[in-house]
């Protein structure tokens, strides 16, 4: 994600100061590709360069090291997701922040998908009722450059996210199952199935699908969404109903719903979350996603984890 994040400094309203990567070939050609300064080690780059704000891209067990360095040297600091591998890590990273006057946004991207943006907004004025159930699928084949975290903590973490963000809330109870279909050491499929109060949540992930499919569907009382992810397109179906009555109990009658499809403008949400970022530091307000929201995150994806590992587990003693 490095080299996204730094073409997209390039693009807004921002100087792009320079890079670090322990790969040299690889800092090196970023580095020259955006006409910007290289280092091999980020400490050196933050001693000798005059910087206002970071975006941390490394693996996730890094996130807490060099997250640190940089509030204690007074960055500003867009992490990349998962805040952390770790609650007691996110919680240190959240507290340094706070301590220091920090803008801290965890990239959550899919938040800054304008198609999640327009879900949330109707969700919000109640257009499709109280919600009922949200099903979430974000599957596809293994990503070979993914190689500290599971599927949850890679995957499912996004729709955790966007689940708590439109919904507005935690989570009341929290179930998962998942395990090692193709990969011996770590999960790389789960179903996670949560209760928000009155609305039922199933997320599905997996990294052993043939074709890649990111979408959630959310079930109202009025109505039922879909957006797809990859295309940014929200279709809505309006329900029409009405109850008769007989001699035995209520009847409801259905009639064909209303259908509108909204498609976006194409949008790409790194863009709008790099955007939010320097927003907040340049007005001094909360990013669209913060600490927390990355800490609550993080928090279910590894109790569900762990739920995955205890079920596994307990079957190999049966």
């Amino acid at each position: 994600m490095g080299k996204h994040h730094a073409r997209v400094y390039t693009e807004l309203d921002s100087e792009l100061v320079a890079v670090s990567d322990p790969d040299e070939k690889r800092g090196k050609e970023i580095a020259e590709k955006f006409s910007c300064k290289y280092y091999s080690d980020y400490k050196e780059m933050l001693e000798k360069e005059k910087i206002d704000a970071v975006s941390v891209a490394v693996p996730t067990k890094f996130h807490k090291d060099v997250c640190l360095y940089c509030i204690e040297n007074g960055k500003h600091v867009l992490v990349e997701k998962p805040i952390a591998d770790k609650i007691e890590d996110a919680r240190a990273i959240i507290d340094a922040a706070k301590s220091k006057g920090i803008k801290l946004l965890v990239g959550h991207v899919e938040r800054f998908n304008p198609a999640v943006q327009k879900l949330k907004e109707i969700i919000d004025k109640r257009e499709i009722g109280d919600i009922t159930s949200i099903i979430a699928r974000r599957v596809g084949v293994f990503p070979p450059q993914v190689l500290d975290a599971n599927v949850i903590i890679d995957l499912a973490v996004h729709d955790i996210d966007i689940v708590n963000y439109i919904l507005g809330k935690q989570p009341t109870a929290i179930y998962a199952s998942g395990g090692k279909a193709l990969i011996d050491k770590r999960e790389d499929y789960a179903d996670i199935f949560m209760k928000f109060g009155k609305t039922n949540v199933l997320i599905q992930a997996n990294w052993i699908t043939p074709v890649k499919i990111r979408n959630i569907s959310v079930t109202g009382t009025n109505g039922y969404a879909e957006v797809n992810y990859i295309t940014q397109e929200l279709k809505i179906y309006k329900t029409k109903l009405k109850k008769n009555f007989d001699t035995f109990n209520d009847v409801v009658e259905f009639a064909k719903p209303a259908v509108m499809t909204i498609t976006m403008e194409g949008e790409e949400p790194l863009k709008l979350e790099i955007e939010n970022f320097l927003e907040s530091i340049r007005e001094n307000k909360e990013p669209l996603v913060t600490g927390e929201d990355g800490l609550n995150a993080i928090d279910i994806a590894l109790k569900a984890t762990k739920m995955c590992n205890d079920k596994q587990a307990d079957d190999m003693v049966k």
